[in-house]
């Protein structure tokens, strides 16, 4: 680990200037989806799939870095333990993207057989094959 030991004017040094550079990065992020998304100049509009959202991906990544390297002092520890914190960020990552993904499939399957379910009626020999009309049910379903 290394060790090394600040002053307190410098430790306020690095806090000042970690705020005006997370300050800055923050109001570039606004200003960017501001103009971006038409609100500044009327009618002017930035592509999000291929300019503002990997911006903003890698301005978000940016800050999370410096956060995490200046104000939780990670920059100043050796690989090694930077690792053990950024590989199982990276595994919960995959975690998240694949539970999102299962569960887009589930609803995929659920949509599909919700709408099998309210298909019409198909007759053979005069009996229903999927569901009972509501003026048959006293006919099928018995109450004793």
């Amino acid at each position: 680990m290394g060790h090394h030991v600040t002053t307190v004017k410098e430790d306020v040094g690095i806090a000042f200037w970690g705020f005006i550079i997370l300050l800055i990065v923050t109001f570039a992020e606004v200003g960017l989806a501001l103009l971006g998304n038409g609100h500044l100049i009327e009618g002017f509009r930035l592509p999000k799939i291929l300019f503002m959202v990997p911006v903003m991906i890698f301005a978000s990544l940016f800050k999370a870095w410096y956060i995490v390297g200046i104000f939780m002092h990670l920059g100043a520890e050796t690989k090694a333990m930077g690792a053990t914190i950024v590989l199982p960020m990276l595994l919960f990552i995959w975690a998240i993207t694949a539970f999102l993904w299962e569960g887009s499939s589930w609803n995929d399957y659920k949509n599909y057989v919700n709408d099998k379910n309210l298909e019409s009626i198909k007759k053979s020999d005069g009996k229903t094959t999927m569901i009972v009309p509501a003026e048959e049910l006293n006919n099928v379903i018995s109450y004793r």
